[in-house]
């Protein structure tokens, strides 16, 4: 689909206000500018993501009391029960969890929700279960926040209850003894980002210290990755200080599944995490029980480990099998079905799709079409959906207008889950649909492609792609720099390589350079010798058995005018 370029204006006056304090390149300055980022300590955090810019935990609103809670619990020898949910996040943070209490000699037990039987966090049936366990405290982490019945069930049973939750906040919230989540009411916490690991990271360090707490860091910076939260702040921290921290972990499941992804040794990016770490650790609680993951980082059995490893690469081999049948599926209804002139939300429903996909096909649909995609899998009479979004169109705020038709939903600005029945899809699709028509204006449905500087392609060298390097780690909220450069000449002839790559050389006729376009050979027909062409590019290094040259990642690309 055609994009829309949209690029950054260059500030240069900032630009050498920042450069000069900073002492750092201009173009780094522009980056940061483009970032919103334009003070000067601001920036220095930024750049250095040092360990010392992590904040007083206790500024997160009830950190005291959740610690005192914890502490009681640790005094009167009381067990203690992690609810967790079924995702990379809440699984990092059960295990931390686990980790931290068992220094301090706290009996742990564990429950994370079956996604097909139990559906999203904590449920009615949690009150029992606790009573069962003879638990004298729950804690809920990354799921909670709305669970306003379930925990009034568990403080029927004598129980106290303490949440970790990162997601968005009711003006009510639980009867809890204490509730974390940066995003509540009266909260002072300085960062409102962190995902409910960070937000496990940051009660360690108020129980044991912030020594303790830099040494989970490993699991840290997996969880926050893969929640794709912004990488700005402490979670800029967390992850830069964790990613080389997960090469050297002394966890064997992590280690286990270090080699069984065939990346053990290698330098990590957020990109290791997100598209290999990531969907083996989720592909468990999307195909069966995310029990088999928490199992795999509690493990002290390297043996036991491989063989959990194992296993998550198993339902992932099946998830990827699962997912490309319902996306195949959901694209063909799509194209018979629905008629965009009058839907800027796509509403599919079916008898059967697997529930642990859904998220996926939804993000499938909305970066295919460029509209918000909710993905619903009915049984008995009920549906059970994924939704995902697209920029200028909340999510949260849209279905909370559509609530009636709604058993419940979740979620924030760029993705969610609900509960409907099957009677109410239709009313619910026309109703979403209507509020999409008032609040998505139309050239929000073409996709962006946001650009932080028009350089010359002679400009491009190996110091310029280390300099850009130091921005690093990329990801939500510090998105890889991507430049753009016009009216350059395409010097071969076009290569597809592998799955879909597309290569060719170009050049301004005082440098050239190889570009790649991964996923790209569709604009082969655009690449002719001797033709003039615009790229969006970002700038790689390219070290495939040789010494280290710069490289074009293509993004996007336009005949030039």
């Amino acid at each position: 689909m055609q994009k829309e370029w949209k690029i950054h204006s260059p500030n240069p006056g900032l630009q050498v206000d920042l450069s000069n304090a900073l002492d750092v390149h201009p173009i780094i300055s522009q980056l940061l500018i483009n970032r919103e980022i334009t003070d000067i300590q601001e920036a220095k955090d930024f750049l250095s993501a040092d360990l010392s810019g992590l904040h007083d935990p206790f500024l997160l609103k009830n950190m005291g009391k959740a610690v005192a809670r914890i502490r009681e619990a640790e005094s009167e020898n009381e067990s203690v029960l992690v609810i967790g949910d079924y995702d990379v996040d809440g699984v990092t943070a059960s295990v931390l969890l686990n980790n931290v209490f068992t220094q301090m000699g706290i009996k742990i037990t564990h429950h994370i929700p079956h996604r097909m039987e139990d559906g999203y966090g904590m449920n009615e049936k949690m009150g029992e279960f606790a009573k069962e366990q003879g638990v004298g405290l729950v804690i809920a982490v990354d799921c909670g926040i709305t669970a306003h019945r379930e925990v009034d069930l568990i403080n029927s049973h004598g129980i106290d209850v303490v949440i970790l939750d990162h997601h968005e906040t009711d003006e009510y919230l639980p009867n809890a003894v204490a509730i974390i989540n940066p995003k509540q009411k009266g909260c002072p916490y300085p960062f409102k980002h962190l995902a409910s690991v960070g937000l496990v990271t940051k009660l360690t360090q108020a129980l044991l210290g912030q020594s303790e707490s830099e040494k989970i860091l490993d699991l840290a910076a997996i969880g926050t990755i893969a929640d794709v939260v912004p990488l700005r702040g402490e979670n800029r921290i967390f992850v830069k200080s964790g990613l080389p921290k997960i090469n050297t972990t002394t966890n064997k499941g992590l280690l286990a599944l270090l080699d069984v992804a065939k990346i053990k040794g290698k330098k990590l990016s957020p990109f290791h995490i997100g598209f290999v770490l990531g969907p083996r650790i989720n592909a468990a609680g999307r195909m069966d029980s995310a029990q088999t993951s928490l199992d795999l980082f509690l493990s002290n059995d390297s043996d036991e480990a491989y063989d959990l490893a194992k296993a998550l690469d198993r339902h992932n081999v099946q998830r990827q099998k699962i997912q490309a049948e319902i996306v195949d599926e959901a694209f063909e209804i799509v194209e018979q079905e629905v008629n965009f002139k009058d839907e800027r939300v796509i509403v599919l429903g079916k008898e059967g799709w697997h529930k642990g996909v859904l998220g996926i096909v939804a993000s499938r649909l909305a970066d295919k079409y460029y509209r918000p995609a909710i993905v619903i899998s009915i049984e008995d009479g009920v549906g059970i959906a994924s939704a995902r979004s697209i920029n200028g169109f909340h999510l949260h705020e849209a279905l909370s207008s559509c609530a009636e038709y709604l058993e419940n939903f979740g979620g924030h600005a760029g993705a969610a889950g609900l509960t409907i029945k099957e009677e109410n899809i239709d009313p619910f699709r026309a109703l979403i649909n209507e509020v999409a028509r008032e609040t998505l204006e139309v050239k929000k449905l073409l996709p962006t492609i946001t650009i932080d500087c028009e350089i010359p392609l002679s400009s491009i060298s190996m110091k310029l792609a280390e300099i850009i390097d130091s921005m690093q780690p990329f990801g939500e909220g510090n998105p890889p720099p991507i430049f753009c450069s016009r009216q350059i000449t395409v010097k071969s002839h076009p290569a597809v390589l592998g799955k879909n790559t597309l290569k060719f050389w170009v050049t301004d006729g005082n440098a050239s350079i190889s570009v790649v376009g991964f996923g790209m050979a569709g604009f082969k027909g655009m690449v002719k010798m001797g033709k003039r062409i615009d790229l969006a590019y970002e700038i790689a290094i390219d070290d495939w058995n040789k010494a280290p040259t710069p490289q074009l990642m293509l993004k996007d690309m336009k005949v030039s005018e």
